[in-house]
Order: structure tokens, then C-alpha cells, then sequence
């Protein structure tokens, strides 16, 4: 089955090319769309964090990777694709939690974006409490080794 979407928001930040590290410094704004009215932004500053859905528009056809050590690191065990959060996916789809600086009409402020400038947003929501993982998270140890820096 093909599925259709239209950006809705761009980015726009100092990153031009992906990185795998020192994302926390890159402040980002969010764009609304031409086609998008500014009242979907309305009452957005109640919440303190976002989800935002985007598009990995650089990533090729070619690119698409379904399994391997993660950063190519030979440390690391061979993962598949939907144990990694590696943009080289089938569906070039990233998401990501930010933290919501700022609001001012068709432009909102974030922090914690790991998409670069000019990458197409295909949807934000809020943040609820509800929706967070019920339980303790399990993560094998190399995650965290893996993502030492890329909040820093």
C-alpha cells in the first residue's frame, strides 16, 4: 500500500548535515506550512513537550539499511533496523520528544530536535503524562554507551 503526506512544518536550525552527536546544543524553530492555518498552534504553550514526526528527506532508496552494528561500531551486536533509531529506515520516518521553548504565531521555539535544517515535519503532538511507559524501560547496555554524547 502507498501512503501520501504533505509536510505541514520545517525546520530550521544551525545543523546542516546529520550528525550522530551534540544534538542538546541546536535550538530549533518549527515553521508552519503555507498551507497550514496558524490556529493549529493555538493553546500549544500549555504544554512543556512535544512529539514531532518527520521525514528523513535525505535518506535515498539506497541508503535503507535493515540490520547491522549500530554506527558500524564492531563493539556493538548486529541489530535489525526496528532495534535501532537510525534514519537509514524503510520508511525514512524519525520522531522525536522536544522540549517547547517558545510559541509566536506561525513558529514555535524547541529543544532536543535531532532533525536538521530544512527536514520536513509531518506531524507534532503534545506531550501527556498518560502516554508515557508504564513500568520500567529496558534497554540492552550498549544503548547507553551509544548515546553518551548525543545529548550533550
Amino acid at each position: 500500500m502507498q501512503i501520501k503526506l504533505t509536510s505541514i512544518a520545517t525546520v530550521k536550525n544551525s545543523r546542516i548535515e546529520p550528525s550522530d552527536d551534540f544534538w542538546e546544543e541546536i535550538i530549533s524553530e518549527i515553521e508552519l506550512a503555507k498551507h497550514i492555518p496558524t490556529e493549529v498552534f493555538e493553546n500549544i504553550s500549555n504544554f512543556s513537550h512535544l512529539e514531532i514526526i518527520y521525514f528523513f528527506d535525505k535518506v535515498g532508496s539506497k541508503d535503507v539499511v535493515f540490520s547491522g552494528r549500530p554506527r558500524g561500531n564492531p563493539n556493538y551486536p548486529v541489530i535489525g533496523i526496528f532495534g535501532q533509531r537510525k534514519k537509514d529506515r524503510p520508511n525514512a520516518i524519525g520522531l522525536c520528544r522536544v522540549e517547547l521553548l517558545e510559541h509566536k504565531g506561525r513558529t514555535i521555539k524547541v529543544k532536543y530536535l535531532d532533525a536538521i535544517n530544512g527536514t520536513p515535519i509531518l506531524d507534532i503532538k503534545p506531550v501527556f503524562k498518560e502516554f508515557q511507559p508504564k513500568g520500567e524501560i529496558k534497554q540492552p547496555v550498549w544503548v547507553s554507551d551509544l548515546m553518551k554524547n548525543y545529548w550533550r
